[in-house]
């Protein structure tokens, strides 16, 4: 009889600061696009004589993100030498942190299946990144670009509570959208700024012995992450079944073009780095005031957004993950409903009816921003912030096709129009005479010669045949150049048929 496994995973996870300057020198920290090796000095090559100066901007925004995620910050911290060799790791050591770190303990929730599920963190620490290595075919060498070394790299550890690739992956996730929120790093995988090594092992169930790891690298996307750790549970638990289970730690690199992990080497131990505090910096001690101001500047988090959003507009889950997916976006679509407000009032609703008419307000809001203009900003490749449709204009387009003024078709041209040259929507609807018929007496003289044209159709309609309405709406939109109002429409219609 086989054994029942359970999956054992925990994440080291590699978030890059979108610092000004580097960790321990005055560089230029942003690589992107730059001229290989021309973001160095002296500092970050490791040049004889000279000396790494701690940068204070990395520091608070780590503690601010130990601080987000429920951490311990220890009064006192302090920098570590991790001694080993790499090509593209300029001292021959990295300075990390080792048996101090800024952030201790701590915890993240994460929603799977409808599931609450609380991932417990072990530590954040502070450290330098490598460079880069380039492999050419060409000329049959490796290049070493020097421009990522010293860059200010904060690792989020994990204990290892995930039970499944599904929760690693929706925890990275939920992850990056945080340290976007919280203003500290990109967090764009693809581009290097969020990496991610995998530990997993498999144990049967009802033991809590831990068995042999193995550690997944070269991981760069979520998709990837769920994929290498799938197969990895699909090549343990064949090992188990076969009683030759891992013995021994080892790396195993992630090929996504083969789809299947690739043992690389037998894993290190924290003493085969041989670390020692490192002796050109001095020891960091955090005054629990400063830290106390950190935790106070710290925004509106995702989570608790999220709750929030549910709450206050009556959105479902799924509308409210679309809008919080971006902290911009989160903002804007509440810019665009403070100045909704405005116009519910203008709408002179009666005073039982304004929060009604206000909520409803707020589905067109979010439905348009999540679905048409989050189409335009998706095809031109702009963020929100870049977008010329301020808050005022949007609310006022949403009003407009709440009241009917404009039908959906005649607004998704305004909106484009908005989008391209920023312009008012009444006055984009007046330039272009897009405003909706909703005249009765207007629409009643054009239905009555409709009615007129077409016996046929009506003697259908009267036999029982529905889709003869439909035709007579086809012909009254196409007769007003699609601005007649269809709701009016079809009860003018029902009734002269009828």
């Amino acid at each position: 009889m086989q054994q029942k496994l359970e999956t054992i995973i925990g994440l080291e996870i590699h978030v890059q600061l979108k610092t000004k300057s580097k960790m321990f020198c005055s560089c230029d920290n942003n690589a992107e696009g730059k001229q290989p090796n021309s973001l160095v000095c002296p500092v970050c090559m490791a040049h004889p004589g000279t000396l790494p100066v701690i940068n204070r901007q990395a520091v608070e925004w780590t503690v601010m993100t130990g601080l987000a995620l429920n951490c311990d910050i220890p009064e006192n911290s302090k920098f570590d030498r991790k001694n080993y060799f790499y090509p593209d790791l300029p001292k021959g050591y990295q300075i990390s942190q080792y048996d101090q770190p800024l952030c201790m303990g701590g915890y993240f929730d994460i929603l799977v299946n409808k599931q609450n599920k609380r991932i417990n963190l072990e530590r954040i620490h502070l450290e330098e990144d490598a460079g880069k290595l380039t492999h050419s075919k060409n000329i049959g060498a490796s290049l070493v670009d020097y421009n990522r070394a010293s860059t200010p790299l904060m690792e989020i550890v994990t204990k290892p509570d995930f039970r499944s690739p599904l929760e690693a992956k929706i925890f990275l996730q939920e992850l990056r959208n945080l340290v976007r929120y919280i203003n500290v790093s990109d967090a764009d995988m693809e581009k290097g700024h969020l990496r991610c090594d995998a530990n997993i092992s498999m144990r049967p169930i009802g033991t809590t012995e831990l068995s042999a790891k193995t550690e997944l690298k070269n991981m760069n996307s979520f998709k990837a992450v769920e994929k290498a750790l799938t197969y990895e549970v699909n090549r343990q638990t064949k090992l188990w079944q076969e009683n030759c289970q891992p013995k021994y730690s080892a790396t195993r690199l992630w090929n996504d073009d083969q789809e299947q992990t690739i043992e690389m080497r037998t894993k290190e131990a924290s003493h085969d780095y041989r670390y020692f505090p490192e002796p050109d910096l001095p020891p960091l001690k955090l005054d629990q005031e400063w830290v106390k101001d950190l935790k106070q500047k710290l925004p509106e988090l995702p989570q608790a957004k999220k709750n929030r959003f549910i709450k206050q507009f009556g959105l479902s889950e799924k509308e409210v993950n679309l809008l919080i997916s971006n902290r911009l976006i989160s903002e804007y679509f509440e810019d665009v409903l403070t100045e909704t407000r405005a116009w519910v009032d203008d709408l002179k609703q009666k005073e039982d009816d304004s929060e009604k008419t206000y909520k409803e307000l707020v589905k067109v809001v979010s439905n348009w921003l999540t679905s048409k203009l989050f189409a335009l900003l998706n095809s031109e490749k702009i963020s929100i912030s870049n977008c010329k449709i301020t808050p005022e204009n949007f609310a006022e387009l949403c009003a407009m096709l709440y009241t009917n003024k404009i039908s959906s078709s005649a607004g998704q041209q305004v909106l484009k129009i908005m989008f391209d040259k920023g312009s008012d929507p009444s006055q984009v609807v007046e330039e272009q005479n897009l405003g909706q018929v909703s005249d009765e007496k207007e629409l009643d003289t054009i239905l009555d010669k409709l009615i007129a044209e077409n016996p046929k159709p009506v003697a259908d309609f009267k036999a029982g045949n529905k889709n003869a309405l439909q035709f007579f709406i086809g012909l009254a939109m196409k007769e007003t150049k699609g601005k007649a109002n269809p709701k009016v429409v079809i009860d003018i219609l029902t009734k002269k048929l009828s």
